[in-house]
């Protein structure tokens, strides 16, 4: 049995059918196409209508391989808003929008931030839909008062496909909305904050069959129908269900543009040191809860190297390794969550400020940059394996680093040399692994969890990064004092 992931990443999406070959887990990239969000009238905004036009492309591409289910999995907390008669209004704004931040105080204020923690148990964070949606309400009431439902991304593109409004569990999860116990929309946090439950769709769990695809576009695109199958709408949870990890307790690394730094647990933890480290239990396949930090990741690496081309440099993601590897190391540091690095702009003259302003060494060339980036991320992935491990009374022996940053084998060996245990980095295609994979067990070709786990393991290469001494427990208490 053949399957086909669409799997979207902040800055680019792919089509890719997968199948059980002799036991092991096959993957085939059939399209793959830029994601470029859009300034529209002082708003940032995701481009749907050219993002489904790719949908189309990859299904037109993928017929000849005869598969029978679509999965979609893509970015947390952004969606868009429907009518009662189904029409979309407006392009979904990108969560990198600053629109948020006032909402956000607004309700710390009104709340607490224990008592909003311990509600929902998610890291708060101005980006999260429930502050996108008050933003809403509170700057285009307009829209608002004729909004329907709210659709998260991976379940708009379904619905656009087979017309079904659902909230897989994974991505609602994202929303601040949840309640982090039931896993159910959580109506009193809601009235507090003013939300009208009615806005939000019916949910449903990871791997349940949403609706075949609509006869007109399966006419207009020349295909026959499929199954539209709900994976675990998260990238970073279908990402976590291809970990390969053989122990039932493990720490992971889902490294991208974010790092979502977490271990899987059988029940949510609010405990007073869960609201210290402000860390998300998001919902993972089977009501799984995910115990998560989420870390600004190679973004700054990919918006510093954007800066670079706008200064008439054009470094490969190769030359600026090596330009960082050159430079002299542990001369400075930044606290990659400080909220300056979260949207597009220059990052270096940010760095530069912050480090002016916490009275370290100013990096002057691109390498001192470059470097100073890496080794904060690194140390940022101590600092947060430190405390999860004091959290959950946990040791783990070893982090799982899995998605496209495994490729990057310079931070790869940073993050062993900082958290002092091994780096086990692989594999790269984890999110659409685990979306094939969720398919499948829907379709009972894989018995479980588990079992698609040994069969991950059994299917793609991994690579150990061993803990060198290279000056990180040195230094570690100079990061300590720049992070908030």
């Amino acid at each position: 049995m053949k399957v086909l992931a669409f799997d979207f990443g902040a800055s680019s999406g792919r089509a890719i059918i997968g199948g059980l070959e002799n036991g092991k887990l096959t993957l085939e990239e059939v399209h793959r196409f830029d994601n470029e969000p859009v300034y529209i009238n002082g708003g940032f905004h995701w481009d749907l209508p050219r993002l489904f036009h790719e949908i189309k492309q990859g299904l037109v591409k993928a017929e000849k391989y005869g598969y029978e289910s679509i999965g979609i999995d893509t970015w947390g907390v952004d969606f868009g808003l429907l009518t009662k008669g189904g029409y979309l209004l407006g392009d979904p704004y990108h969560y990198r929008d600053e629109r948020t931040a006032p909402v956000l105080e607004a309700v710390r204020k009104q709340i607490g931030d224990g008592p909003l923690y311990r509600q929902t148990g998610i890291q708060t964070l101005a980006f999260n839909s429930v502050y996108q949606l008050l933003a809403t309400k509170q700057n285009d009431p307009d829209v608002y008062s004729v909004a329907d439902k709210m659709v998260l991304m991976p379940d708009l593109f379904s619905y656009l496909l087979c017309g079904e409004v659902v909230a897989e569990r994974s991505i609602a999860s994202t929303t601040q909305m949840l309640d982090p116990e039931t896993k159910e929309w959580n109506l009193p946090f809601l009235k507090e904050v003013g939300i009208d439950p009615a806005i939000l769709p019916r949910l449903v769990d990871s791997g349940e069959r949403i609706g075949m695809m609509k006869k007109e576009i399966c006419d207009e695109l020349g295909i026959t129908p499929k199954w539209i199958t709900a994976v675990c709408g998260h990238d970073t949870q279908s990402a976590i269900v291809a970990v390969p990890a053989k122990d039932k307790d493990f720490v992971y690394i889902s490294c991208g543009t974010w790092s979502l730094f977490g271990t899987e647990l059988d029940a949510p933890c609010v405990s007073d040191m869960a609201v210290e480290m402000d860390v998300s239990n998001e919902t993972g396949y089977g009501r799984t809860t995910d115990f998560l930090r989420n870390i600004i990741g190679l973004w700054m690496i990919q918006e510093t190297r954007r800066q670079f081309r706008r200064d008439g440099k054009e470094y490969s993601y190769a030359e600026m390794e090596a330009l960082a590897r050159e430079a002299k190391p542990m001369q400075c540091f930044i606290d990659p969550d400080e909220p300056r690095f979260s949207p597009p702009g220059n990052q270096i003259q940010r760095i530069r400020d912050f480090c002016r302003e916490t009275g370290q060494y100013v990096p002057e060339t691109d390498g001192e940059i470059i470097r100073c980036i890496y080794e904060s991320l690194a140390m940022k992935y101590a600092y947060t394996f430190k405390n999860l491990k004091k959290c959950t009374g946990k040791p783990f022996s070893a982090i799982h680093m899995v998605g496209g940053g495994t490729k990057d084998g310079f931070l790869c060996q940073m993050t062993a040399d900082a958290t002092g245990v091994p780096v086990i980095a692989g594999p790269i295609e984890a999110t659409a692994a685990g979306n094939i994979a969720v398919q499948l067990i829907s379709a009972g070709e894989i018995k479980d969890l588990k079992e698609a786990r040994a069969i991950i393991a059994d299917s793609f290469s991994v690579v150990e990064y061993k803990p060198q001494d290279s000056g990180f427990f040195r230094n570690y208490d100079r990061f300590c004092k720049i992070v908030k």
